[in-house]
């Protein structure tokens, strides 16, 4: 995710080699740089590397704070002396965009508790990313979620006892750690998406960068598997955030940027100069087909699937499940989308699962009625199930914020306007909770009675640097809001992690 293949190469690191992989044979005229997490496994892993080793000389970083028993350990397994230097190179979580990470961890807590094993390695990544940005924050988290409260003393643990490490030149405003719970707004994640990263991520999944398009009808051998990384894809970086139908334009003119550039077929090579400049612009003119043909295979790709699946029908009904509230012409919509043949089931029950969550205690709640219809779609109870477990996850008796509700006049008289100027985009009327809730906090409005400190000390100034965490996973939506919000407010620096990055089928 941060380093090409080829940029390592550039390097003059030419052998990738994994620690638990067998039968390595031993090149005693080699170095070797060891990048690694500090866990149990593998420092028993480097005991038996320096107990046999296969290199001449070995650079040891751990990704994390490592124990000083681990670092005996290893010590008296070097016998042969081959361990050149052991450090400590903060970088344990996967670092998606400029200003997103994730952990790339799945079901992080058991009901409404933290797995312990979890919980650990969630207080890792977040204590690594805090030494990695060299920032010591205050801390806040959401008072409804006692995960979000564990997770906050935990880190604050952390930093007591490695205080020498977090003891960074201290700025006027300090930075915050505000801890969120996704159980808040499981709305958000269910929705379809209609901006390029967030669109491939929902409809394609993003793993790491890694887009798996071998099930894509008639796919050649090298688009099997592509990479999307902003840091090296222009095209990627400037086009991540647009609306799909912008994408669309954008793909044309790169096509025919790309035609204009394409050396001639009957183009004369007669001197040496010609042939020189044909060899010179040959590489970039590969590197520039090779975006092409992925854009263009991942773009009709997304296209095929909106027009097989029905997508722009399913997203105006998810949209008004989200944003508006009128009961009976929500009901009548999901019962018009799940009564058409051409809506796969995962998007039946997406729909039901969004209306469960809006209508759940509607008086005149028709939540029986459609359950009954999924059943009768796929002829199991799987999704059902799904639903049920989906309110208990995140319904109104979880929730510590008003999800739906607009409370003020102001509120209520912008939603009406946004509905008014909505025409434009029916599809993304949406904007997630954390939106709200960062708004909130720049303004210095965010209410202490439910995002209370932890220890004595708030923030008398509006912060500056705010690294916001989701448990339970953050969205490429939220990335969105959150790479707008920075934009917006110059000197306003917003981080966004989450234990992974979700799609609806995650």
């Amino acid at each position: 995710v941060v380093y090409t293949q080829s940029e390592i190469l550039q390097r003059e690191v030419y052998l990738f080699e994994r620690l638990d992989s067998p039968n390595r044979e031993p090149m005693k005229h080699l170095k070797a740089i060891c990048f690694l997490r500090p866990t149990k496994e593998n420092v028993e892993l480097l005991v038996q590397e320096l107990r046999r080793p296969k290199y001449s000389v070995y650079f040891i970083y751990f990704s994390n704070v490592i124990s000083k028993s681990d670092v005996k350990a290893l010590a008296e397994a070097d016998e042969q002396e081959v361990v050149a230097e052991v450090q400590e190179f903060y970088g344990d979580y996967i670092a998606v965009n400029p200003h997103v990470f994730s952990l790339n961890l799945l079901g992080c807590c058991r009901g409404r508790s933290w797995d312990p094993a979890q919980l650990a390695r969630t207080t890792q990544g977040l204590t690594a990313l805090l030494l990695s940005l060299k920032k010591c924050p205050m801390i806040r988290y959401q008072l409804s979620s006692e995960p979000a409260k564990r997770l906050a003393e935990c880190v604050k643990q952390v930093i007591t006892k490695e205080y020498e490490l977090f003891d960074f030149r201290r700025t006027e405003v300090p930075p915050l750690l505000l801890i969120l719970d996704r159980s808040d707004d499981a709305i958000t994640p269910l929705l379809n998406q209609w901006t390029y990263q967030a669109m491939v991520h929902e409809l394609l999944g993003i793993n790491n960068n890694r887009i798996d398009l071998s099930r894509v009808p008639g796919i050649s051998k090298d688009l099997r598997e592509v990479v999307l990384s902003a840091e090296n894809d222009e095209f990627y970086a400037n086009n991540m955030y647009l609306n799909f139908a912008e994408i669309g334009t954008n793909i044309k003119n790169l096509m025919d940027d790309f035609q204009r550039r394409k050396p001639k077929e009957q183009q004369k090579l007669e001197s040496i100069a010609d042939m020189k400049a044909f060899v010179e612009n040959y590489p970039q003119f590969k590197k520039m087909s090779g975006t092409v043909s992925k854009h263009v295979t991942v773009v009709g790709e997304l296209s095929r699937l909106v027009a097989e699946r029905n997508l722009l029908e399913v997203s105006e009904v998810e949209q008004e499940l989200a944003c508006q509230s009128d009961h009976s012409s929500a009901l009548q919509s999901v019962r018009r989308v799940l009564q058409s043949p051409r809506v796969s089931e995962l998007d039946a029950a997406r729909l039901v699962m969004l209306y469960a969550l809006r209508y759940e205690r509607h008086a005149s709640s028709g939540l029986p009625a459609l359950l009954e219809e999924l059943r009768g779609r796929s002829g199991t109870d799987r999704y059902r199930k799904l639903v049920s477990a989906v309110v208990e996850y995140g319904g109104k008796r979880v929730r510590g914020s008003d999800l739906f509700s607009p409370k003020d006049a102001v509120a209520i008289t912008k939603q009406f306007l946004k509905g008014l100027k909505g025409i434009e985009n029916v599809y993304t009327q949406h904007q997630p909770l954390l939106q709200e809730t960062l708004d909130q906090l720049i303004k210095g409005k965010l209410k202490d009675s439910q995002y209370p400190y932890l220890g004595p000390n708030t923030l008398r100034d509006r912060p500056q640097d705010i690294i916001v965490f989701l448990i339970g996973g953050a969205t490429y939506e939220e990335a969105l809001a959150v790479y707008n919000l920075n934009r917006s407010n110059p000197g306003v620096r917003i981080v966004l992690g989450g234990t992974t990055i979700h799609n609806t089928r995650r």
